[in-house]
């Protein structure tokens, strides 16, 4: 695949008009809010950044990766998927992740469709079918899952458009060190350590007033 057209997709399936419903999902960043873990730009950078290197961003890289390799392989990649599943550490975070995948792979329909299952999966799936590059795959899935937290924080905090855009250039390092500590992980390496996003995803499910589903 020429780079031109490897481009034009992955645009097409990261951009925020691609119909993944990720904008109902705060991915439990409403809870921090309100508990006051993430108050403001410096805070909102500090909480995505440990996400991306030491939580779910790298987990999902992982997968991703692995769905990649293993895209013309079927039962390789539910597996895969089972495992994304397995891997959850809260209800909403598993809700989250399986309806983005499943509604993924039906919007790939015109690009012929993808693996339903966790997001990552779905996603790496289709761009290693579709030939894109894994790095490039990974960076894009990346700044896609950043940019939308970016974009709940926005709405919630409230924080300026200036700010989130602030913020989202400063994480483009926090990406990359994702996308290079991820290259040749194994599936065993799925593991995380931001114990208080997983708190507030977990503790979300019962959030009184909310605005996103997780």
């Amino acid at each position: 695949m020429t780079a031109p057209r490897a481009l034009l997709h992955l645009l097409a399936w990261f951009s925020p008009g691609f119909p993944t419903g990720g904008f109902a999902y705060s991915h439990g960043l409403e809870w921090a809010v309100g508990a006051g873990d993430v108050a403001d730009e410096a805070g909102l950078r500090a909480w995505i950044e440990a996400i991306l290197l030491h939580g779910a961003g790298r987990s999902d890289a992982i997968l991703l990766r692995a769905a990649h390799a293993a895209a013309d392989d079927a039962a390789a990649l539910v597996l895969i998927a089972e495992l994304a599943r397995a891997a959850a550490p809260a209800r909403e975070r598993q809700m989250e992740t399986l309806a983005q995948g499943t509604a993924f792979a039906a919007a790939a329909a015109p690009w012929g469709g993808s693996h339903a299952g966790a997001y990552p999966v779905a996603a790496g799936a289709l761009m290693g079918r579709q030939g894109i590059d894994a790095e490039h795959a990974v960076l894009a899935y990346l700044h896609g899952f950043t940019a939308n937290l970016v974009s709940a924080a926005v709405r919630l905090i409230p924080l300026g458009q200036s700010a989130g855009l602030r913020v989202l250039a400063a994480l483009e390092a926090a990406i990359l060190a994702a996308a290079d500590d991820t290259r040749g992980a194994p599936l065993d390496a799925i593991g995380g350590a931001c114990f208080r996003s997983d708190i507030a995803a977990m503790r979300h499910e019962t959030q009184y007033t909310r605005l996103f589903r997780s």
